[in-house]
């Protein structure tokens, strides 16, 4: 609907109401543009089209993958997108992600906690709908300086420049886009699964990202002792996230099956199994032990399964916990993300110890071979020493072509005397390449890095402090911030203008007319920015 379609429509609605007649209908309109979704559930459901039309396109053609960072806070995400716009003047195929790790470390009213799923639960959709009231803002503080410029031009009776703002009015792109939202291993059982999906799904979400973990033995992705679930148990979460979506009509949300089998050499249960071959049985056939051959070999508190046709009593930590057989990671990986995806869910997430798209291509095309349109949400990690390791990978391919790597020394190529090296250069290219590489040949659909704005705010803060508190003083915040956001055209430099002062005085405008005691005028210090 363009804005004179909604001018119209509001001076409808005033015509018959003789009492409102203070109301200016284009005002009212003005205010309808600039606030393009009533609700949580209408970016849902916008977005979720959003995200299967770009999984559709990337069937196609797999150049055509998304990328998406993490964002503890609104004001975060708000400014990654207004930055996507301004410098590709399209959010098309970018995403944001909600980081569980984040969300544990920088939003708990217990304080910073690490990622083990004892945060509170309620501040994960806390966050979801934080981040698109900034995403709203960011819209409203957009077109806002476009009816600004439509005022200036009808003023100045520039009817070409009037329609010609009009059109960027009407074909305004919004800074709303998807959600990958982490709920972790489901917070409890499947019950509570479900609610919890449900208070993200009202929040926004369209996406919602769950972990064969157990919940409450839930670790971080790139920590020591994990443990998963049996696969009934994660399928019954699917289930629930699943009919959430259904309950509020986001008929096509998307769900994100991660599996950390690949690191995890723990399980906290044995399996039901009904028959031979079942999910079941696959599972317990992983679980390490020694073969018995009589009751003797059972001592008391001792477990006994089948396992291939023999009694096998499975190795028992003193946690209660079960083990796998060392070595079985990558099977069980090809064997959950099939399951998942033939019960339910759409994307897979495989939680990886290195960058390694040999590594990941390997487990998905042997889930290809099932499942022929699988596809991955990946985790570029700040967890991985990206340096190191394609430094290592470079070493270990010019090793195996026969180049000589006498000049290098493996275990210290983080060494900056190797930064100019043909080494050096090498892996940079492979990093700068990883992202089109992997969704090219494994499967990777989006690419996202989980919290990258953790460290971007603790670096920029400890560079700022440095200058500020030492000899720099004033200089370090005017040369490092304030000039830098001048050149580079960074929005926040009007900061007034950022947290919403124009909008609100157009507001005050439109509620009292002349009366209205606005704050931006002469006397405000941002009009010394132009």
């Amino acid at each position: 609907m363009t804005y004179r379609n909604e001018i119209d429509a509001v001076a409808s609605v005033l015509s018959k109401n003789p009492t409102w007649n203070a109301i200016n209908p284009a005002h009212a309109a003005r205010m309808r543009v600039q606030n393009r979704f009533n609700n949580g559930l209408d970016i849902a459901k916008y977005t979720a089209k959003i995200m299967r039309e770009d999984m559709a396109a990337y069937d196609k053609d797999t150049s055509k993958y998304t990328q998406s960072l993490g964002c503890w806070h609104g004001f975060i995400g708000q400014q990654k997108m207004i930055s996507i716009k301004k410098h590709f003047k399209t959010t098309k195929r970018s995403y944001l992600y909600l980081s569980g790790w984040m969300v544990a470390a920088l939003r708990s009213e217990f304080g910073p906690l690490p990622d083990q799923s004892m945060h509170e639960k309620t501040s994960v959709p806390a966050l979801i709908e934080e981040l698109y009231t900034f995403l709203r803002q960011a819209d409203a503080w957009e077109l806002n300086h476009l009816f600004r410029q439509l005022e200036e031009a009808h003023a100045a009776g520039d009817q070409v420049k009037a329609r010609s703002i009009e059109q960027q009015i009407d074909n305004h792109e919004t800074h709303v886009v998807p959600i990958i939202a982490d709920i972790d291993a489901g917070f409890g059982n499947a019950e509570a699964t479900y609610l919890l999906s449900k208070k993200m799904i009202e929040a926004g979400a369209c996406c919602i990202q769950i972990e064969n973990q157990v919940s409450d033995e839930k670790q971080c992705g790139h920590q020591d002792g994990k443990v998963t679930v049996p696969h009934a148990d994660f399928l019954a979460k699917i289930n629930a996230v699943r009919l959430a979506f259904l309950e509020l009509g986001v008929d096509d949300g998307v769900i994100v099956a991660r599996t950390d089998s690949l690191g995890a050499g723990l399980t906290k249960q044995i399996a039901v199994t009904n028959e031979p071959g079942d999910l079941g049985d696959q599972y317990n056939s992983f679980i390490d032990g020694e073969e018995i051959s009589s009751a003797a070999d059972i001592n008391n508190g001792d477990v006994v399964i089948k396992q291939n046709g023999k009694l096998i009593k499975p190795k028992r930590l003193a946690s209660g916990l079960f083990q796998f057989k060392a070595g079985s990671g990558e099977d069980r990986v090809v064997m959950d993300c099939i399951a998942s995806l033939q019960n339910g869910a759409d994307l897979l997430w495989i939680e990886t110890e290195k960058p390694h798209v040999g590594q990941i291509a390997g487990m998905v095309n042997r889930i290809k071979e099932v499942v022929p349109d699988a596809k991955l949400v990946y985790n570029n990690s700040p967890s991985f020493n990206w340096t190191l390791n394609f430094r290592q990978q470079v070493f270990d391919a010019m090793q195996a072509e026969g180049k000589d790597v006498s000049t290098y020394e493996r275990a210290d190529l983080m060494n900056v005397k190797y930064d100019d090296t043909e080494l050096g250069k090498t892996a940079d290219e492979w990093t700068a390449n990883f992202q089109r590489d992997a969704a090219r040949e494994a499967g990777i659909f989006h690419h996202l890095i989980t919290l990258p704005t953790y460290h971007t705010a603790a670096l920029s803060t400890d560079n700022l402090a440095k200058g500020y508190f030492g000899d720099e003083g004033m200089l370090a915040y005017v040369k490092g911030v304030q000039r830098e956001e001048l050149r580079q055209g960074i929005a926040t430099v009007k900061h007034q203008d950022m947290a919403g002062s124009n909008i609100g005085d157009d507001h005050k405008e439109f509620f009292a007319g002349e009366a209205a005691l606005k704050a931006g005028g002469k006397d405000n210090t941002m009009n010394q920015f132009g």
